[in-house]
């Protein structure tokens, strides 16, 4: 008997029928864990004083929703990115610029001028990091990303010199805040922008406020104290998506599998299967850190991967993409498809080049945390209870498995992370008849990272937040009220919607909240009340049939807009905008109230009647698109909510073609969307 089983599944909106495998090999081995503590001279780094504008990388049936409890998961790896504690010590080699010359002034090749710094490290703030040979080839990089934009979105570079062509070592950065010595062997480089173009940025910026952050730059908000109606000026079709994943992933030996008594092993939901067991280490993200360093190596195939879904937005400087169901295969090319190599529930990548900025197809990159051995198979997104992962392994071929699909684009919680509500899902697949039963088991609650050098992470904070017979909270999204303290910080609110037959419903908690399902309030059409809505609920703070969910603040219009697909399966976006008397400014913009939560005002005044935003034409078979969403902050100071005009939407095309051919099962693509 192999040790791998297939099983038909189909997706729970276009009932697109692909095969699914679960992988089980077992695992033994510890990992431990090294630091190395910064103990050099203080410094004090001072470059610029002008923070610039940069852009920042930056399903549905009707489910029935039991207790919800959060389980204490065991860390078995930190969230380090290039911290002190991931950088080992190191010495000068021939390949490093540093420390001879620091301070001085570095021209590239394209004849741009940096300021070289060394054994500094700027956390965070990255832009999609780049594995290239030399400090020369990483500055290229930076050049390559601003020439690109037309302007300076890359600010600085950290180039790690032995780990030449390894993992990670050409770390791009859209601001230098918060530089820190490290003791360890750092060249790096920091673009010296010309008072000119200094004047240009602020000249160009219009009214903006406070200072760029893993959100993006400040935004510029209009003049006027009524609001701008947004009017679509002009689209562009960027076409499919590319997958480019990367060529190692990190080789752990992890404790075995779960084995789990024969009584759990049947058909039908088992609640305590997701939240009465920890995490299973077989699952999610890794990272790269001073553990899993070590453990790198390459792989042996390029992968191919069929995904749908696609929704995802910006963290921390990183622009996702967030996949549920993906089948991975061998290499695949023009005449040769490739053999099916596994299956998971979920899975993520990153804009690499950001190649929309021009107009040209989006370039995804897997990072070397996602893959679970030296083929390609994957380890997931969302990482799976040991007691689902081990009903998975046990039941499969026979058609049972629990899946995590993350459905709504991210909510920002703050300047480094985000969240997502995604249902937990039992899909049963009779194999004689092949017809699959989705049940709707309640919500898990994903803390969104940007992961640093093995790739976005999702910590499961609750394994169950939300049970099987409420509302779906938030699994169709949401929206951040950021406080006095503007974005990317901890004040504020947070609300996410619950999608019923009628239209939207409105819960909100505070960002320290969002975990604890007691701190939420509930709309109820007049009030807030502690008592939650039933899913037969009619206070829809917006009526409607609904598919799919975005809204945002727009400061261009000084208003919100939604944008949504809704449930008819006509392949359109459609968009409202609230019909607010005055305008509507943040507590953090100029002339803003800080006092007030002007995300409130959705509940406050109408929402226009309903306009076409964009017609994205059936998938490859004729079948109807989904999966649509709006990619915030993608634009940096161009973006809609930014002050800009520019909007990246994104959305499932089914081909009905073999998921195995080099058009995959699905297409995702992504279009450009200019507001007046």
């Amino acid at each position: 008997m192999p040790d791998m089983a297939f099983e038909i599944a189909t997706h729970p909106t276009t009932k697109a029928v692909s095969t699914s495998l679960v992988r089980s090999f077992p695992k033994d081995a510890e990992v431990s864990k090294n630091k190395y503590p910064y103990q050099g001279p203080k410094i004090t780094l001072k470059v610029r004083a002008l923070e610039t504008s940069a852009p920042r990388p930056s399903i549905l049936e009707d489910h029935h929703h039991k207790t919800c409890r959060q389980a204490t998961h065991s860390k078995l790896f930190s969230r380090d990115t290039l911290t002190e504690a991931t950088i080992e010590k190191r010495q000068a080699t021939s390949d490093s610029i540093c420390p001879a010359t620091n301070g001085t002034t570095y021209t590239s090749a394209a004849g741009v001028q940096y300021q070289t710094i060394c054994s500094i490290n700027i956390p965070g703030q990255d832009l999609p990091f780049q594995t290239v040979g030399t400090f020369e080839d990483c500055v290229s990089a930076c050049d390559t990303i601003n020439s690109n934009a037309g302007e300076d979105n890359c600010l600085a570079v950290i180039f790690t010199p032995n780990r030449v062509n390894d993992a990670n070592d050409c770390y791009l950065k859209y601001a230098t805040d918060n530089a820190t010595p490290v003791d360890s062997l750092l060249d790096g480089a920091i673009l010296i922008i010309s008072p000119s173009a200094a004047q240009s940025s602020i000249s160009n910026s219009g009214t903006n406020t406070g200072s760029s952050t893993g959100y993006g730059p400040a935004p510029s908000y209009a003049s006027g104290n009524s609001i701008i109606v947004p009017e679509v000026a002009y689209s562009q079709l960027h076409g499919p998506t590319q997958n480019y994943p990367t060529n190692q992933y990190i080789d752990i030996t992890l404790p075995p599998d779960l084995t789990l008594v024969q009584s759990l092993l049947t058909v039908g939901v088992e609640v305590d299967l997701s939240i009465d067991y920890p995490i299973s280490p077989d699952t999610g993200v890794l990272p790269l850190n001073s553990t899993t360093i070590p453990l790198l190596a390459d792989l042996t195939d390029t992968p191919h991967l069929s995904r749908d879904g696609g929704k995802g937005g910006l963290v921390d400087g990183a622009n996702l993409f967030i996949f549920c169901d993906t089948g991975s295969y061998s290499t695949t090319t023009d005449n040769t498809n490739g053999n099916f190599l596994a299956f998971v529930s979920s899975s993520v990548a990153t804009d690499t080049g950001m190649y929309a900025l021009y107009g040209n197809p989006i370039h995804l990159e897997d990072g070397i945390g996602e893959w679970s051995d030296n083929v390609g198979r994957m380890r997931g997104f969302s990482p799976l209870t040991s007691g689902e992962q081990g009903y998975n392994l046990a039941m499969q071929g026979q058609g049972q498995r629990y899946a995590i699909w993350p459905e709504s684009s991210i909510i920002p919680l703050d300047s480094q992370s985000a969240i997502l509500f995604a249902p937990i899902v039992y899909d049963n697949v009779d194999m004689t008849t092949r017809v699959a039963t989705f049940t709707y088991t309640g919500a898990t609650l994903l803390t969104v990272t940007a992961g640093g050098g093995g790739g976005p992470i999702a910590e499961r904070t609750v394994d169950r937040i939300w049970e099987e017979d409420e509302v779906e909270w938030g699994c169709v999204g949401g929206i951040r009220s950021w406080g006095p303290s503007g974005i990317g910080g901890t004040d504020g609110m947070v609300y996410i919607y619950g999608n019923v037959r009628g239209g939207l419903l409105l819960a909100k908690a505070p960002p320290s909240g969002v975990t604890d399902r007691n701190s939420y309030q509930y709309w109820t059409g007049n009030s807030w009340s502690h008592g939650m809505q039933a899913p037969t609920s009619t206070a829809y703070f917006i009526p409607g049939s609904f598919m799919d969910v975005d809204v945002f603040y727009s400061p261009r219009h000084l208003t919100f807009i939604i944008v949504y697909m809704t449930i008819y399966a006509d392949s359109t976006f459609y968009y409202r905008y609230l019909q607010s008397d005055p305008a509507i400014l943040p507590p953090y913009a100029p002339g803003g109230n800080p006092s007030e939560d002007y995300v409130a005002n959705i509940l406050q005044y109408n929402w226009s009647e309903e306009y076409t935003l964009y017609k994205t034409g059936t998938g490859l078979n004729g079948a109807y698109t989904y999966a649509g969403g709006v990619h915030q902050g993608y634009f940096g100071a161009d973006d809609i909510v930014n002050g800009g005009s520019k909007m990246l939407l994104s959305w499932t095309a089914p081909t009905g073609l073999d998921p195995a051919s080099e058009t995959s099962e699905y297409q995702i693509i992504t279009a450009e969307i200019d507001w007046v």
